[in-house]
């Protein structure tokens, strides 16, 4: 069996941490998703997902992530149920997120030197004030130089 989602979309609100009585961090988000089609007005619908994180990963998502940041959620989806202060049973679908990958600076009109170099999420940004959040030009191989590219047909793999 498999249980496995992977998701693209932005924050609708900034993750609410908090901690187990036992003291482990769980944060709590949701993104917005758009849909591949559009609607008769010529508009994109979205989908608000409800994120899940534990331990340093929903640590480091209190801590970096912002309304409107842009993140990828690899996890499984996840069912419960609970009765409200009304007695109706109330049903829950989340994702519970094993890995999110910050897809943007925390800030795009901040510099990247406001990073500070280390990992969040998965993803490496090095501090200083170079380009592509922290790395150098020539750090990119695949950086356009100007300079055709020599590819002969060995090379590829099809």
């Amino acid at each position: 069996m498999l249980n496995r989602v992977i998701l693209v979309g932005r924050l609708t609100r900034d993750p609410e941490l908090r901690y187990t009585p036992s003291g482990v961090a769980i944060a709590r988000f949701s993104i917005a998703v758009n849909r591949n089609y559009t609607n008769q007005q010529g508009e994109r619908e979205a989908d608000f997902i409800n994120i899940v994180t534990w331990r340093g990963l929903a640590e480091n998502c209190a801590n970096y992530l912002r309304k409107g940041s842009l993140v990828g959620v690899d996890g499984r989806l996840q069912t419960g149920k609970y009765e409200n202060q009304e007695g109706r049973t109330v049903y829950t679908t989340d994702v519970v997120a094993e890995d999110v990958r910050f897809l943007e600076p925390k800030n795009r009109s901040e510099s990247a030197s406001d990073f500070g170099g280390g990992s969040y999420g998965g993803n490496s940004y090095g501090g200083g004030k170079n380009n592509n959040y922290g790395r150098k030009s020539m750090d990119d191989p695949f950086a356009d130089d100007g300079q055709p590219i020599d590819i002969s047909d060995d090379d590829l793999p099809f």
